[in-house]
C-alpha cells in the first residue's frame, strides 16, 4: 500500500473530501463504488466510512491517462 507522508501512515480523505476532490457528487461516487469502480471504503464505524487519499488519486490519474490515450 502507498502512504501519503514519511510517516508511512495511509491518509484517509472523507466521502465529501473524495467528491471534491473528483468533482463527483456524493451519490454518484457511492454508484461508482456499488459497481465496483471506485476504491473501495474503509469503513470507520456503523454509518462511516473514508477512502485511502492515495488510492483515489490514483484513479484520478488513471482517468487522466485513459482521455491521453483516447
Amino acid at each position: 500500500m502507498q502512504h501519503d507522508n514519511d510517516n508511512g501512515i495511509a491518509v484517509l480523505v472523507s466521502l465529501n473530501d473524495a467528491a471534491r476532490m473528483t468533482s463527483l457528487s456524493r451519490s454518484m461516487l457511492n454508484r461508482y463504488r456499488a459497481e465496483g469502480r471506485f476504491p473501495a471504503a474503509v469503513s470507520l464505524g456503523e454509518k462511516r466510512v473514508a477512502f485511502v487519499a492515495t488510492e483515489v488519486r490514483n484513479w484520478i490519474d488513471e482517468r487522466i491517462a485513459a482521455r491521453a490515450a483516447a
